[in-house]
C-alpha cells in the first residue's frame, strides 16, 4: 500500500505524532510519501520522488480545511482520503488523536468503506474553471449593502434574491457557511445541491434544496461594485455587474474514508455538542 502522508510539523507535539503515525504505517507494511519541504525533517520519500497514480490513501492532519487544501492541492491523486483530526470542529477529518491508534490498525487491514461524495464544477462567464467539495459563495465583499444576485435552474427561473450573497454547498458543506448561515444538515449521502441565501432582505427568501443534476446559473445583477466567488475558501476572483457562473455536479467524486467504528449521527452529537439523550 502506497500512502501520501500530509502532517503538521509546525509545533514539536504535533512533528512528533506525525512521526509515529508514519513509523506505524511503515511497520504495518506500507510505503510513506510526505511533501517535498518536508520530507527532510521527518527523514521520509518526498512525493515527487512516487508516481501520483500509484497512492492508495492519502492521509491528513488537521482539520477539514488541511482536507480541502490537500484535495485541490493534489487533484491528480485518485486515492481516498482519511483525515486525523488536531483541531475541534471537524466533521471529514473524524479519527480523533486519542483512537489514532485503533484507527489506523482498522485502516491498514482493510476495515473501512470509501464513500464517494459530490463535487461541485464550475465556469465562469470569463471561462475560469473551478471545482467545490464544500461550497461555492458569492459574497457582497467591499459593497456597503445588500447585491442582487439572480438564480435559474435548468433555464428556469427560480428568484432574485437581495441579500449579502448565497452559499450552493454539497451535502458534504451543509455542516459549513451554509449551516451556520441557517442551512439545514444533509447526510453526506444524499445527491444534493444546497442554496442558502447569506442575511437575505426577505424573510420568504428560505435555503432550498435542489437535484444536483440541474444546472444552477447565478448572475449578479446590481450596479455596483465587485461581489466576491469563492470556491472551498480556497480560491477567490471578482464578479462584475452582468458576470455569472454556472455550476453543475462533477464526473468525479471526493472519495472519504469512513472506518467502520465511526458514524455520521455519532459525530455530529459529539461536533455540535448536542446534549440529547436516549430515554428508554
Amino acid at each position: 500500500m502506497k500512502i501520501a502522508f500530509f502532517p503538521k510539523i509546525e509545533k514539536k507535539e504535533s512533528k512528533k505524532l506525525a512521526l509515529e503515525t508514519a513509523h506505524f504505517l511503515i511497520q504495518k507494511g506500507a510505503e510513506v510519501f510526505v511533501e517535498d519541504d518536508k520530507a527532510g525533517a521527518l527523514g521520509l520519500p518526498p512525493l515527487s520522488k512516487g508516481d501520483p497514480k500509484t497512492i492508495d490513501i492519502l492521509i491528513t492532519m488537521g482539520g477539514d480545511g488541511s482536507i480541502l487544501r490537500v484535495a485541490h492541492t493534489y487533484a491528480g491523486m485518485s486515492g481516498a482520503i482519511l483525515g486525523i483530526n488536531l483541531g475541534h470542529l471537524g466533521f471529514m477529518a473524524e479519527v480523533q488523536i486519542s483512537e489514532l491508534s485503533s484507527c489506523l490498525e482498522d485502516l491498514m487491514r482493510g476495515a473501512y468503506t470509501i464513500q464517494k461524495r459530490t463535487i461541485i464544477d464550475g465556469v465562469s462567464s470569463h471561462g475560469k474553471t473551478f471545482f467545490a467539495i464544500n461550497d461555492c459563495v458569492l459574497h457582497r465583499a467591499r459593497n456597503p449593502s445588500l447585491v442582487e444576485i439572480a438564480i435559474t435552474v435548468d433555464g428556469l427561473f427560480l428568484n432574485h434574491f437581495e441579500a449579502d450573497g448565497i452559499i450552493i454547498a454539497t451535502a458534504t458543506g451543509s455542516t459549513a457557511y451554509s449551516l451556520a448561515a441557517g442551512g439545514p444538515i444533509v447526510s453526506p449521502d444524499i445527491d444534493a445541491f444546497i442554496l442558502t441565501p447569506i442575511c437575505p432582505h426577505t424573510i420568504s427568501n428560505r435555503p432550498i434544496v435542489i437535484n444536483p443534476r440541474e444546472e444552477i446559473r447565478i448572475e449578479y445583477v446590481s450596479q455596483k461594485a465587485p461581489i466576491e466567488f469563492v470556491s472551498d475558501g480556497l480560491h477567490h476572483f471578482e464578479m462584475n455587474p452582468k458576470d455569472h457562473v454556472i455550476l453543475k455536479k462533477s464526473k468525479h467524486t471526493f472519495n472519504l474514508i469512513n472506518l467502520n467504528r465511526i458514524d455520521y449521527f455519532s459525530t455530529l452529537r459529539h461536533k455540535l455538542g448536542w446534549a440529547g439523550k436516549l430515554r428508554t
